[in-house]
C-alpha cells in the first residue's frame, strides 16, 4: 500500500534539512511573508533550535508594511501591483537590509483567495523570492490550485523547497 503525500510533513522535513545546514554553515534566515501571513516563519520556528538559525520574519500583508518595514517603493507597488517580480525582489532585498545578522531571505507574495484574482492575476498566482547576501534576488511566479488554505500551504512548502535547494548548493 502507498503512503499518502502528506504536506505538513514534508514541510517539516525540509525545515528539519535547514536546521541542519544553515547552522553547518554559520548562516541565518529572513522571511518576509504576505500571503503566507507568517506560515514560513511559523513552520521554521516549530523546530526547537531555530534561534541557531532563524533570524526574524516580516509579515507585510498591507502595502503600506512593505513600504515602512521592507522598504518597498510606493511607485513599484503602484505601477506593478503588490503581487508581482519586482515587488517579492524588493522584499527580499529589504528582509536582508533590515536584518543583518541574515544571510539568506524568502519572501512571497501572492492572491491566496477565494477573492482578489483578475484576468492577469487570478486566484493561486505566488510570487516566491530568495536571496542570498550578496547576490541577487531570483523570482518565480506560481500558479497552485485549491482554496485559501490549500494554496498557502503550497505556497510555504514552494518557498522551503526552494531555499532548500538554494542553500544546499551555496
Amino acid at each position: 500500500m502507498t503512503a499518502l503525500y502528506d504536506p505538513d510533513r514534508a514541510i517539516t522535513d525540509l525545515v528539519e534539512q535547514l536546521a541542519t545546514l544553515l547552522p553547518a554553515r554559520d548562516q541565518r534566515l529572513a522571511t518576509a511573508e504576505s500571503c503566507t501571513g507568517g506560515l514560513i516563519a511559523a513552520a521554521c520556528t516549530d523546530v526547537a533550535g531555530s534561534s541557531a538559525w532563524f533570524e526574524r520574519g516580516y509579515v507585510t500583508y498591507s502595502n503600506e508594511a512593505k513600504q515602512a518595514d521592507l522598504g518597498v517603493p510606493a511607485a513599484m507597488l503602484a505601477d506593478h501591483g503588490a503581487v508581482s517580480e519586482p515587488v517579492v525582489a524588493a522584499m527580499t532585498r529589504g528582509a536582508l537590509a533590515a536584518s543583518p545578522m541574515a544571510d539568506w531571505a524568502v519572501a512571497v507574495s501572492g492572491v491566496a483567495g477565494p477573492g482578489g484574482g483578475s484576468e492577469i492575476k487570478p486566484v493561486g498566482t505566488v510570487y516566491i523570492g530568495w536571496q542570498a547576501r550578496g547576490a541577487e534576488s531570483v523570482v518565480v511566479r506560481y500558479h497552485f490550485d485549491g482554496d485559501r488554505s490549500g494554496i498557502r500551504r503550497a505556497a510555504v512548502l514552494a518557498a522551503l523547497v526552494g531555499l532548500r535547494e538554494r542553500v544546499d548548493v551555496s
